[in-house]
């Protein structure tokens, strides 16, 4: 069992970009969630802007990050979730990282490059509507929120009671 782990649930966004707001807004439901109950042990809550350095700097030494984002899609259907996972051990060396117009995923492949990545990364991609200045998720995502909470409340649960891994050896 991994009831030790180190959690992360990293929201992505800006709350001010309409559904750009969709990580922040999970994180904040997720909080209240777990305030009305025993909130596990090493489960750590935080909200990012995208910047890839503290991106990393949150999810490094996790053994499990959750990250939530908005997606662009083309054609794209608001509110259409999309779960990525990725594994350390899975993941080779990249070639070539930009230090500037970073995004998610060149986060990951700066972090896997460094050595830097959580042990498991698990992202939720929604696709969004509205990406325009104001505040308030556009219906079709904020009808998302809820079920994607539970979503990661139910990954939690099931990686806490996965057998826990035996350590590498390199």
């Amino acid at each position: 069992m991994n009831s030790h782990a180190r959690i992360a649930v990293i929201g992505v966004g800006n709350d001010f970009r309409r559904d750009d707001g969709i990580g922040w807004a999970v994180v904040s439901r997720l909080s209240e969630r777990l305030r009305h109950s025993s909130p596990p042990s090493g489960v750590e809550l935080t909200v990012n802007d995208g910047d890839p350095g503290r991106l990393i700097g949150l999810w490094e030494g996790a053994d499990l990050a959750i990250v939530v984002d908005a997606a662009h899609a083309h054609p794209g259907r608001p509110g259409r979730v999309h779960r990525i996972e990725l594994a350390r051990e899975k993941l080779g060396q990249s070639g070539q990282t930009s230090s500037h117009g970073l995004g998610l995923g060149e986060a990951v492949e700066l972090s896997s490059t460094l050595g830097r990545l959580p042990a498991r990364l698990v992202v939720f991609a929604v696709e969004g509507q509205d990406h325009t200045l104001g505040t308030g998720l556009t219906a079709p995502v904020a009808e998302v929120v809820e079920p994607l909470v539970q979503r990661i409340a139910e990954e939690i649960v099931g990686f806490r009671a996965a057998p826990t891994p035996a350590p590498r050896q390199d």
